[in-house]
């Protein structure tokens, strides 16, 4: 997966285009007719989706390389006019919260796809293993080590935090009664390992996830350690790097 923020939801703001998509998952499960037909999109909501997935990717490697860039960077990276991407995102903080809150929504729904699996009997290693490689192509915590603190955190982003952390524990939780992780891993030091890896930011993309491919897998070796020695040093508590959420002036 490349560095791009899922697309979780579709705005509707009208940018110009006379093209007309279809739509292939809408399908009329009464009257039988109708099953199975594609639904047009107008070629302005085509074009309006199709902006926002654009200014959205523009916006993720431009504030991921400088989060200090002006929101024009944004504009001219993703091609697109200064008044469309005010019309979509009316400040650079709202597009911030975006930007953060895909990513979070998008952790989110790996965590549940874990913890669904093992809810059906799945091996709890292979599981955690699947997941930890999951979340590092997809590269979420890039977003956290950039972009916390530049924007207002909302309720929708403290409320999947919340979901996150519960998913992040019981996921420790069944690793630790199954005794196939050292016994000292602890819930907040899957967000730091997750983030040392985001750390690696040489080359391409390819070249890139290479290398966090190689680490992450150094990594899972050291925690798949049950009769391990203790490590040095206590583990982060719960909510002790929460401060850097606050937004700074």
């Amino acid at each position: 997966m490349n560095c791009s923020a899922v697309r979780l939801a579709e705005r509707n703001d009208p940018f110009q285009s006379s093209e007309v998509e279809t739509e292939q998952n809408f399908s009329f499960r009464s009257g039988g007719s109708l099953a199975g037909m594609t639904v047009p999109l107008s070629g302005r909501r085509a074009q309006a989706a199709r902006n926002d997935s654009v200014i959205l990717d523009a916006a993720r490697d431009v504030f991921i390389a400088d989060p200090a860039a002006p929101i024009a960077a944004v504009a001219h990276k993703a091609g697109v006019g200064i008044s469309a991407l005010y019309r979509r995102y009316p400040s650079k903080e709202e597009l911030l919260a975006k930007l953060c809150l895909d990513g979070l929504l998008l952790y989110v729904e790996l965590a549940e796809e874990a913890d669904a699996a093992l809810e059906a009997g799945a091996d709890p290693a292979e599981t955690f293993k699947t997941f930890m490689v999951r979340v590092v192509d997809a590269d979420t915590h890039s977003l956290t080590q950039k972009l916390a603190g530049t924007f207002e955190p909302t309720e929708e982003h403290t409320r999947n935090a919340i979901r996150a952390g519960e998913l992040n524990q019981r996921l420790v939780d069944r690793l630790h009664e199954a005794r196939v992780v050292r016994p000292d891993l602890e819930l907040a030091d899957l967000g730091q390992l997750f983030e040392m890896i985001a750390a690696i930011r040489f080359g391409d993309d390819e070249r890139r996830g290479q290398l966090r491919r190689r680490y992450l897998g150094l990594l899972m070796a050291g925690l798949f350690q049950p009769d391990a020695t203790p490590l040095p040093g206590p583990a982060p508590y719960v909510g002790e790097f929460a401060s850097r959420w606050a937004k700074t002036t």
